[in-house]
């Protein structure tokens, strides 16, 4: 079901670019101004988890894949995604033993959320120059794996099924990029945490950084 997902995500955000492209080669623009472009990219990401209005510790990770962008005007373009990345949090709970003087702490058990996502995200591009845009639009994240794991063994494992996650998670983003040439970039966006990622009345919520660099082939 969840690479089912993924792979329609993917399609349709195919088809909807080539459909750009070719009512673009139909007007008279320059062909600077209505060639679309494809590249690869990755980075850094840093994400924020909590439960309700409890924050967990940050979790950082990597993202990677690819992207495509559609100029629509020499002002707008519209962009496409797919990225491999993990987002969540860490949490921390004491151990404690029970002997003849009380109750002693004896070191905490960590527990990191790991949600492991295929991310589509999507934007619309405004160039202030031509090497300088701002971008907002909505990062599809599809979990493909959802687990919650331990450094010490907890009910007979140090891994185990995270429940009542949606399989598709949506974050809505503001970024800016900038090209260094016409095929080397930088760019950073923030995916808010304005929509829980859980089902039912437990509210988790996850917001996230990533920063990266990028290549678009000529």
């Amino acid at each position: 079901m969840k690479k089912n997902l993924a792979i329609a995500l993917l399609l349709s955000v195919s088809a909807f670019m080539n459909a750009q492209n070719s009512q673009e080669n139909t007007n008279s623009k320059p062909i600077s101004a209505s060639k679309i472009s494809f590249g690869v990219k990755g980075g850094y990401s840093l994400s924020s988890m909590k439960f309700f209005d409890d924050p967990l510790d940050s979790k950082s990770y990597f993202y990677a894949g690819v992207v495509a962008e559609q100029p629509i005007t020499s002002k707008f373009s519209v962009q496409a995604e797919a990225l491999y990345t993990q987002i969540g949090g860490k949490q921390h709970f004491p151990v404690v033993n029970f002997t003849g003087s009380g109750i002693v702490e004896d070191g905490s058990i960590e527990f990191d959320y790991q949600l492991t996502q295929i991310q589509i995200p999507v934007s619309a591009k405004y160039y202030f120059i031509p090497n300088l845009s701002a971008s907002v639009g909505m990062n599809f994240g599809i979990n493909m794996s959802e687990k919650i794991k331990t450094d010490q063994i907890v009910n007979g494992s140090t891994s185990h099924n995270y429940e009542n996650v949606k399989t598709l998670n949506l974050f809505p983003f503001l970024g800016a990029e900038y090209k260094i040439t016409e095929s080397i970039f930088v760019d950073a966006r923030y995916n808010f945490n304005f929509i829980q990622v859980n089902k039912g009345d437990f509210t988790t919520k996850i917001g996230f950084l990533q920063a990266g660099v990028g290549y678009r082939f000529k």
